[in-house]
Parts: C-alpha cells; structure tokens; sequence
C-alpha cells in the first residue's frame, strides 16, 4: 500500500469528530496501510453516490470513504453511516 491522502472534505469533516474517535481513525489508518483488508475494517464497496469507492469502519458507526488510485489512496469523507449515506 502507498500512502493515505487525506482530501479538504475528510480534514473538514475530521474536526468535526470528538478527540477519541480521532484517535481511532489514527489507528485504523495504520492498520489500514498495513492490510487494507483486515477483518477489523470490513472493508467494502459502496455504490450509489460512493460508487467506485470503498468504506472501512473506524469505530462503532464512524466510516471512513475513500478511492484507490493505484499507488495512494484518498480519504474523501468521515462520519456516521446515517451521516454519508442519508
């Protein structure tokens, strides 16, 4: 896996978050770049508006979207599953 970029609206939406969950995404991006596929991340395709994209979970309802690009990924969005997907 290459890197994590993070995009303006993931930033944005990231400081909306309260600081343990925060912390939690620090530590499901790690895992993440060392297995984008371990089974603590339930990582899975979207369709609909996220067509393309795909989702992992950070905590409890928090899940985090983003899209491959080949050598990097992009984090486009954060927050609740009612929140990116309602």
């Amino acid at each position: 896996m290459g890197v994590a970029v993070l995009h303006r609206t993931f930033i944005k939406d990231f400081k909306k978050l309260p600081q343990d969950t925060r912390a939690r995404l620090v530590e499901r991006k790690n895992l993440f770049l060392k297995d984008p596929f371990n089974p603590l991340l339930n990582n899975h395709a979207l369709n609909g508006i996220f067509a393309g994209c795909r989702s992992i979970n950070i905590s409890g309802d928090i899940r985090a979207v983003y899209f491959d690009r080949g050598t990097d990924v992009v984090f486009i969005h954060i927050g609740t599953h009612a929140q990116l997907y309602e």
